[in-house]
């Protein structure tokens, strides 16, 4: 192993020192170490591959907007040939979570899930994406 430096400002130190409480570290460097191999991780899944995958996307919109629920449908319907499955939740009085299962070309999950996500009163939305190959 190799010793290196990090300044970190006392917000984000006190944030590590409280993952190393509940989680059980004995030092920060262990902790920053977890972090560190989470965080390249989680960059490597965001980097969209160039083929086949099967992705996640999960959202939650706001279901009495004026025609948000007729739009999220007609692209799904749109881009059928990514769809595999949809599960729909309702969550409270005004809120719903959609998860819906997609295989296809990396570049055309993450432009679906674009399309969907970016659609006003879509509150959160995210794209888990796992390559076949």
């Amino acid at each position: 192993m190799q010793r290196v430096t990090v300044t970190l400002d006392e917000e984000l130190l006190n944030a590590v020192d409280e993952l190393m409480r509940t989680h059980g570290y004995q030092n920060r460097s262990e902790a920053i170490r977890d972090l560190t191999r989470s965080g390249l991780k989680q960059v490597k899944e965001q980097a969209v591959p160039e083929v086949p995958c099967m992705g996640a996307l999960v959202y939650v919109y706001d279901h009495a907007a004026r025609d948000l629920s007729r739009r999220l449908t007609r692209h799904s319907h749109d881009h059928h040939d990514l769809t595999l499955s949809t599960l729909h939740v309702h969550i409270d009085q005004d809120s719903c979570l959609e998860v819906a299962l997609l295989k296809g070309q990396g570049q055309e999950l993450k432009r679906f899930a674009d399309e969907v996500t970016s659609s006003r009163s879509v509150r959160h939305g995210q794209l888990v994406l796992i390559p076949d190959a």
